[in-house]
């Protein structure tokens, strides 16, 4: 885990940082090979440079945002913004799936859209597996 996510989920409240470490430990479990860092100030993995989850601390929550999540066709996420990501809020630990969450991991790596070269293409997103 990149040091910047480390000291980012130190910086929760408790609760808030049982969460983020969990999410953190089983992103880094279930994608090894994803690049881990501080973007646009929260925690977030890439794959071949292209964003495919993250998490933020909100108001009462910690989102789990997947970039590409809406084409995953899962239960549990929501639609997020404009373009093709999906989210899951958590209020406490427990309340994340370890099951559920390692099957959405997999087709965060399988599903993705390119994120990487939106500004480029004017807004229009482009499937890339």
């Amino acid at each position: 885990m990149h040091p910047d996510v480390a000291a980012y989920n130190d910086a929760q409240t408790p609760a808030e940082a049982a969460i983020c470490r969990l999410l953190a430990e089983q992103i880094d479990r279930h994608l090894p090979d994803a690049e881990n860092r501080i973007w646009h100030a929260h925690p977030v993995w890439f794959l071949d440079g292209n964003p495919v989850v993250g998490y933020s601390r909100l108001k009462h929550c910690v989102r789990l945002l997947f970039w590409s999540g809406q084409s995953f066709d899962e239960d549990g996420l929501a639609k997020e913004g404009s373009f093709k990501a999906a989210e899951a809020r958590y209020t406490a630990a427990e309340q994340v799936d370890k099951k559920l969450l390692r099957r959405w991991l997999a087709k965060a790596r399988d599903i993705q859209w390119d994120y990487k070269n939106i500004v480029k293409r004017r807004g229009r997103l482009q499937r890339l597996k």
